[in-house]
């Protein structure tokens, strides 16, 4: 008898701890999953509810809905504006703080410190920043001759300032998990580099870039799946101009923009339940071909 109950607190007492987790996820995760995808299959508006089922309607609708390709283009312009150069300088500034730094605790606290900003003060700052008349970025080009950018008016310029806002909130961040990740690299590698002659940048691609690949493939995702659902600065770059359509021609306009028009002002949620699984599917493409491009950078390197 002690022992089949010892076998059984073996088995059970492990499961017991993870089933808060399980619990949690099911009520906050998997059931939300499987209603989001029960309403995407009907009319159905969020005040009065369900309106009849119309099957993959919704799906054909936003298939053809020029506005969602148009959200859909502006979402990757700004991650890819974005996202190459937060990468590349959080790489740099790692390998900065990777090396004997007077002051090193101080110096990576404050590369986090962007990120742990509200995001709204962040808007609010790179907004006035930005500003057509009275923006300091304006200022700074009418030094050398350009005339003031009105940065809301087109794609390129308004990509590029929403961009900069996720640029300085996410580098820090990506930095401090890289610079985690360099540290656990064995350090032989670099005394058998060093007594090779290799030189210090040949050093970091060939040992350091290998050796946190683990980091890179997770800040590749996360950053994907992030960078797709951006929704927070470029509504904070939009406030009290176009009423949150991502400016007078939808020029910013993000997927998580037109998904809030749709649920939250056209009550709609049964198409903006459609585009969120939409959304699901084009996060877990996008992040799949980021992880195996990262792969590919990190094995020519």
């Amino acid at each position: 008898m002690h022992h089949r109950l010892a076998r059984f607190d073996r088995k059970a007492t492990p499961l017991l701890f993870v089933a808060p987790f399980f619990g949690l996820f099911v009520v906050f995760g998997a059931f939300p999953l499987l209603y989001t995808a029960w309403v995407s299959l009907h009319d159905w508006n969020l005040l009065e509810g369900d309106q009849g089922y119309l099957g993959l309607a919704n799906y054909g609708e936003l298939l053809a809905d020029p506005n969602f390709y148009n959200a859909l283009a502006n979402t990757v312009g700004i991650f890819v504006l974005a996202a190459v150069p937060e990468f590349l300088l959080a790489l740099g500034i790692a390998a900065l703080l990777d090396r004997p730094l007077r002051g090193a605790t101080w110096w990576r606290t404050g590369i986090l410190l962007p990120n742990v900003v509200s995001v709204v003060a962040i808007g609010l700052v790179f907004g006035q920043l930005f500003s057509r008349d009275y923006g300091v970025v304006n200022e700074v080009l009418g030094w050398f001759g350009v005339a003031p950018v009105n940065w809301q008016a087109s794609s390129w310029t308004s990509h590029f300032a929403v961009a900069s806002m996720v640029l300085w909130r996410w580098t820090g961040y990506n930095a401090l998990i890289y610079l985690a990740a360099m540290q656990a690299v064995p350090g032989d590698l670099y005394e058998a580099a060093a007594i090779d002659g290799a030189s210090r940048w040949r050093t970091f691609w060939s040992i350091t870039v290998p050796g946190i690949r683990p980091a890179l493939a997770f800040t590749a995702i996360a950053g994907t799946v992030n960078g797709l659902q951006l929704f927070a600065e470029p509504q904070l770059f939009d406030a009290g101009g176009s009423g949150g359509t991502g400016g007078n021609d939808r020029q910013f306009q993000t997927l998580v923009m037109y998904l809030y028009e749709k649920g939250f002002t056209h009550f709609d949620a049964g198409y903006a339940a459609a585009l969120t699984w939409v959304m699901f599917v084009v996060c877990a493409v996008f992040a799949l071909v980021n992880y195996r491009l990262v792969r590919r950078f990190v094995r020519s390197a």
